[in-house]
C-alpha cells in the first residue's frame, strides 16, 4: 500500500539583493505578493558578492543591520543570512538548492524585477531556476515586456495566472504581479543621501535612523 501524499505547505517568498540600502522599491513589491498570493513569510536574502553589480558601498555588516531593522516592520518578513556566508559569488540558483533542500514541502517563490526577468539568461545556470522555485516577476517603471525569444518561449512553457497553482506545485510557474511600480532605485537613494535631501516615506524609518547614525551614503567632508 502507497504512503498517502503530503500536502505541500503554504508558499515562502524570497527576495534577494544588495540592499545597499533597502527600500520601498524592493519591500512594496514583495508586501504585494506577499499579500496577493497568500505567502507563509518573505525571506530577505543580503547578497554577499552581487554577481551582476558593482560591489556594495556598505559592508555586509552594515546591509544585513539595515534589512533585519526592515524585516522587523513587515508582517511575515524575516532575514537569511546564508549567502553573506559565502565566499563566493552569491549565485540564486545555489541558494534556491539548498531551500529547496531544507524545505522538501514548501514551494518556493523566488520575487525578481521584469529587468531581471528580460536579462535572465546572463544569469548563473538560469535554465535550472524553474527547478527549484517559481518566479514572481514585479513591474517596474520604464521596463516593458518586450522579451527576448528564449524570455518569450519560457513564459509560453511556464506562465500561469492562477495564484493557486503556486500552491499546488513546489516549483516551475511564472506569475506575472499586477504591482503598484516604485520609481526609485537604489543609486538613486543614494544621490538623494549623499546630497543631504529628505529621504522619509522612501525606506523604513528605522533604517534612515541607522543610516544617518551610522553616517552611511554621505559625501566626503560632511
Amino acid at each position: 500500500m502507497k504512503a498517502p501524499i503530503r500536502p505541500l505547505k503554504a508558499p515562502v517568498g524570497l527576495l534577494g539583493g544588495t540592499f545597499d540600502p533597502i527600500h520601498i522599491g524592493h519591500l512594496r513589491p514583495a508586501i504585494e505578493a506577499r499579500d496577493a498570493l497568500r505567502l507563509e513569510e518573505i525571506r530577505l536574502i543580503p547578497n554577499h558578492i552581487p554577481p551582476h553589480r558593482a560591489h556594495p558601498l556598505c559592508s555586509s555588516e552594515q546591509r544585513l543591520a539595515m534589512v533585519k531593522l526592515a524585516a522587523a516592520e513587515n508582517r511575515g518578513f524575516v532575514v537569511d543570512e546564508r549567502e553573506l556566508k559565502r565566499d563566493t559569488p552569491s549565485w540564486t540558483i545555489d541558494t534556491l538548492i539548498e531551500l529547496r533542500n531544507e524545505l522538501p514541502d514548501t514551494p518556493l517563490c523566488f520575487l525578481m524585477g521584469m529587468d531581471s526577468l528580460l536579462s535572465l539568461a546572463s544569469w548563473h545556470r538560469w535554465q535550472e531556476l524553474l527547478d527549484y522555485a517559481h518566479l514572481v516577476v514585479s513591474s517596474r517603471p520604464g521596463w516593458q515586456p518586450d522579451y527576448p525569444a528564449e524570455m518569450a518561449d519560457l513564459l509560453a512553457r511556464h506562465q500561469t495566472t492562477r495564484v493557486q497553482a503556486l500552491h499546488q506545485r513546489l516549483a516551475g510557474h511564472i506569475w506575472l504581479a499586477d504591482n503598484q511600480p516604485v520609481a526609485l532605485s537604489a543609486t538613486r537613494l543614494r544621490a538623494l543621501l549623499e546630497a543631504g535631501q529628505d529621504v522619509r516615506y522612501l525606506l523604513p524609518e528605522s533604517v534612515a535612523h541607522y543610516i544617518d547614525q551610522q553616517g552611511l551614503y554621505r559625501a566626503t567632508g560632511q
